[in-house]
């Protein structure tokens, strides 16, 4: 293929396009293929000759689209969504087709002063306040990695990426059971270890970091001899949407001089709306906050948005600077390249630009909002039917519950075969977790097309589902 035939397969590309995200409902949200089926359908051995494209899309649709599980589709409750609203995947497209490497601000201006733009323009919409900088990561993962190894480097006065850790004194890091494992792989990476990542014990209906606990645990860890180097924590957990007491948390950690992160990988993007803001008070007091806008907000994945209330100890963390990476002539540039884990980079801030101008922020409010008040009806229709229980404190979009009838006595039995059931069917999509060693059923609206229908057709699967299993 050519450049003279892209034109043609690109617009029947975005006719397919518009036509499966129109019709996606349609279709069975989990793939319904077997371990193995689209291995099987696949050659072993590449081709040795050019094939032509109208085989290859046609294999497209007769192998690649029976193995994919449909995150864009309305009936999406599981895990949280990574959405793709129209305008980010058609900037996705036009990033695609310019290909750039913006690592440096010279190997593309436009995306260096875009991504300082947009991220202002996301504090601005999070009411975070002025001071705070930020930067695009590929994933809360990766900037989660980043903030633990500037708490590393802050707590061994700069020397762990000279020395190497031998020799250095035991770190800890501290963070309730809810966080996502992203910290565990973190702290694995960075070198700190499984041991010294201190799990507080939790309390209330946020199912959030007991402050007094993690005071506890500082100063018992202080009067062994270790090194307390950060507090890394949660808003809005996977679970449950586990959310920690962050004023009272931070002013301990301020307290005791520890690097602080705050993961709100999805409920972060909540924060567009005041009304919510009320579940971080005093987040203008951590370190380092991320969110996910490729989540709840509608921009494509990958997208996460990190931000620093003072960069530079990241960048003196992450930067290094051969000659062959550095500018010349021009003083006062931005590299964000020296931001973050990875060297390459692509340029993300081009889809923020086109969702936020094509929707607005009143525009991006009203579907949040929507999917939070439609939860809530579920949430309730749910806890008044016989033989259903709620488990957890519903917090924004997601809460979890489980089948519960009475007389029987393997109820993670039970609901494991109900939720297997109900993905079978392929009308709605949930997931499980566990609350209290129980095995749960987990539901979260949050997928950028979702009506008050789908969300309510969820009850009608999951009770029709229970009776049949009855």
């Amino acid at each position: 293929m050519n450049w003279d035939e892209f034109g043609d397969w690109g617009r029947r590309i975005s006719d397919w396009a518009q036509d499966y995200h129109l019709t996606v409902g349609d279709r069975p949200v989990r793939a319904q293929t077997r371990p193995g089926d689209i291995l099987n359908a696949l050659p072993v051995t590449p081709p040795d000759s050019p094939e032509d494209m109208e085989t290859v899309f046609r294999d497209f649709e007769n192998i690649v689209m029976p193995g994919i599980t449909h995150w864009q589709h309305p009936r999406f409750f599981a895990y949280f969504n990574a959405n793709a609203a129209a305008p980010s995947v058609l900037a996705e497209f036009l990033v695609s087709a310019i290909a750039p490497q913006c690592m440096l601000w010279q190997t593309s201006p436009a995306a260096t002063e875009m991504e300082t733009r947009m991220m202002d323009w996301l504090r601005q919409s999070l009411g975070l306040p002025a001071g705070f900088e930020g930067v695009i990561q590929d994933s809360a993962s990766s900037a989660t990695l980043a903030a633990v190894l500037t708490m590393r480097e802050r707590a061994l006065n700069w020397t762990g990426n000279i020395s190497g850790l031998a020799g250095n004194p035991q770190l800890r890091v501290y963070c309730s059971a809810e966080v996502h494992t992203s910290v565990d792989r973190a702290i694995w990476i960075s070198g700190i270890g499984q041991d010294n990542l201190v799990r507080v014990p939790i309390s209330g209906d946020w199912r959030g970091m007991d402050p007094d606990a993690l005071d506890a645990a500082i100063r018992a860890d202080k009067a062994a001899g270790l090194t307390p180097a950060g507090v890394i924590l949660c808003v809005g957990g996977t679970g449950t949407g586990a959310t920690d007491p962050v004023d009272a948390c931070l002013q301990i950690a301020e307290a005791h001089g520890l690097y602080t992160h705050v993961d709100a990988a999805w409920a972060g993007s909540a924060m567009i709306c005041p009304e919510f803001r009320h579940y971080w008070p005093g987040i203008e007091r951590a370190d380092s906050i991320v969110f996910n806008p490729h989540k709840w907000l509608g921009v494509q994945f990958d997208c996460s948005a990190h931000f620093l209330r003072n960069p530079d100890d990241l960048v003196r963390t992450l930067a290094i600077q051969p000659e062959y990476l550095k500018t010349h002539g021009h003083d006062g540039i931005i590299n964000y390249s020296e931001w973050s884990v990875p060297l390459g980079r692509r340029f993300r801030a081009l889809k923020i630009w086109f969702l936020l101008r094509t929707y607005g922020l009143e525009g991006l409010r009203e579907r949040l909002r929507n999917h939070v008040r439609w939860s809530e009806a579920l949430h309730d229709k749910l806890a008044a039917t016989p033989d259903f229980e709620i488990t957890s404190t519903r917090m924004w979009s997601l809460f979890t519950f489980r089948h519960a009838p009475r007389g029987v006595s393997e109820l993670d039995d039970l609901n494991l075969r109900l939720l297997n059931a109900i993905n079978d069917d392929g009308r709605i999509y949930l997931t499980q977790t566990r609350v209290d060693g129980n095995l749960v059923i987990r539901f979260q609206a949050g997928q950028f097309e979702t009506t008050e229908a789908d969300v309510m057709m969820a009850y009608d699967v999951i009770t029709e589902i229970a009776e049949a299993l009855a």
